[in-house]
């Protein structure tokens, strides 16, 4: 391969540890793609190539002496611009915190760090992880590498951008209703919402404490998974995080899915959200795949949608709201116009309702749970549609339609999003699949099995295949 970019991190990290490439070289590629592309693409809120050039040299140096630290070492990683990162602004997106440098590092960004990997900069977001696409912020919201004239869609905006198009190997997103599962729907990547409390929250900037996820996107399902074993783990201030035994999350990869049992949530995406035909379409062909694989398949119905997607919403207005507020009352005008009325909204929420939603959020819990028992996964729509032109997304886009992302959230399983297909104008489609608690394993395994027997992770972007063409232009 001469384009060092379009590496998956399991295929890097073998040929780094086995010194058959270099970390400044896989660097230098993709510190180049990104000065090529991102002025079309829009990813960076800041691009720090110095400081990853150095990282390089660091871990190179460290391999070469035999003292290497794992699947990242020497990997590319960009962070969305929530995540904290020591000397390093942190911004949200937002003019709010267009100066805010933190002293210390996120919690999983230090985990990162210890694992090797090579920072390239921070990611956008939609601002605070809600709103968005904002043309009204210090900086522009992210393009889709698929069709430049569309949204990535959000929150994670510059994470799906960046891998979908090389810039990086890995990122982070975050998921308080789809964030992370959006993104890699309409870029065409994998992306993991994990279970809740697996991955630390802490010096992440929070969106709504009892809904928001860490996690990682990244190219393939295997990918994740390497990401996985490096963030995953107990931390002690996170009051949400569990203390449970982290297992290989690798380990179930390239094992016969022969016996597995899938639910298939129809409703979802039949009735209650309808998709285009497209993405029905694709759905039914990765059934039929996941049989061939010796999958067993079943209808499973849910509480309907909207049921999931009233108790998000109230719970994430109120808790958003309660973040907010002093700033809100204070300076509304440095937040962009999405954002604040958005998140304004949680000022009409009563405390009854709250506390009334997150009654039903256990009932819905539970529901889900007695609806799984007797298959291993869920199966359904990722998103209703692709992604829609960047212009055209209605302010009130997650009030118009109740999402299909949110309910997993709810419930705070393990939900990851693949993509099964493209429609005929090239746009990426994607399927979720969902996971009993802490079964991320499972999940991810099921994802790179359905990758593997199909041929939709050789195809990328354009852009993302001729930009040494234009980077020599330049």
């Amino acid at each position: 391969m001469t384009d060092l970019t379009l590496l998956t991190i399991a295929e890097a990290s073998t040929l780094i540890a086995e010194k058959k490439l270099s970390p400044v070289d896989l660097a230098e590629a993709c510190i180049a793609k990104t000065e090529a592309l991102d002025s079309t693409l829009l990813t960076y809120v800041t691009f720090t190539p110095e400081a990853a050039l150095e990282a390089a040299k660091q871990a190179e140096a460290e391999i070469m002496a035999g003292n290497t630290r794992g699947p990242l070492h020497g990997i590319p990683v960009g962070l969305k611009d929530i995540y904290d990162t020591a000397g390093l602004r942190t911004t949200g997106h937002s003019r709010l915190m267009l100066d805010r440098v933190p002293t210390e590092d996120a919690t999983t960004v230090t985990k990162l760090r210890e694992g090797g990997a090579v920072f390239t900069g921070k990611l956008g977001t939609w601002e605070f992880a809600i709103g968005g696409p904002s043309f009204d912020l210090f900086h522009p919201p992210a393009r889709n590498p698929w069709n430049t004239e569309c949204q990535t869609g959000g929150s994670s905006s510059g994470s799906g951008a960046a891998i979908a198009s090389g810039m990086v190997l890995g990122a982070m997103g975050s998921d308080t209703g789809g964030s992370i599962r959006g993104p890699a729907a309409l870029c065409g990547i994998a992306g993991i919402k994990p279970t809740y409390g697996l991955l630390s929250r802490k010096g992440v900037l929070p969106l709504s404490q009892s809904l928001d996820h860490a996690g990682p996107m990244a190219w393939t399902s295997k990918d994740c998974a390497l990401m996985m074993q490096v963030l995953a783990g107990h931390d002690p201030d996170d009051p949400a995080s569990a203390n449970v035994p982290i297992p290989d999350f690798s380990a179930l990869m390239g094992k016969s899915l022969k016996g597995l049992r899938i639910g298939i949530v129809r409703h979802f995406y039949e009735t209650d959200n309808v998709a285009t035909d497209d993405v029905k379409a694709a759905i039914e062909a990765s059934l039929v795949a996941f049989k061939e694989l010796g999958c067993t398949v079943k209808d499973v119905t849910l509480a309907p949608l909207a049921e999931f997607a009233a108790v998000n919403t109230v719970i994430m207005s109120a808790e958003a709201y309660s973040i907010h507020e002093p700033y809100l009352t204070t300076t509304p005008e440095l937040y962009g116009e999405i954002c604040r009325d958005r998140i304004m909204l949680g000022a009409l929420i009563r405390g009854s309702d709250y506390v009334n939603a997150q009654k039903r959020r256990r009932e819905l819990s539970l529901d889900v749970a007695a609806a799984m028992a007797d298959v291993d996964v869920l199966i359904t729509a990722a998103s209703p549609f692709p992604a829609q032109k960047i212009d055209a997304v209605p302010k009130w886009m997650m009030y118009d339609r109740p999402s299909i992302t949110c309910p997993f959230n709810v419930t705070g399983l393990p939900a990851h999003a693949v993509c099964v297909g493209y429609n005929a104008g090239g746009m990426p489609l994607s399927i979720q699949i969902v996971g009993k608690p802490f079964q991320d394993a499972t999940v991810l395994a099921v994802g790179d099995a359905y990758e593997v027997a199909t041929a939709w992770r050789s195809r990328r972007p354009a852009i993302a295949l001729d930009w040494q063409a234009k980077a020599v232009a330049a």
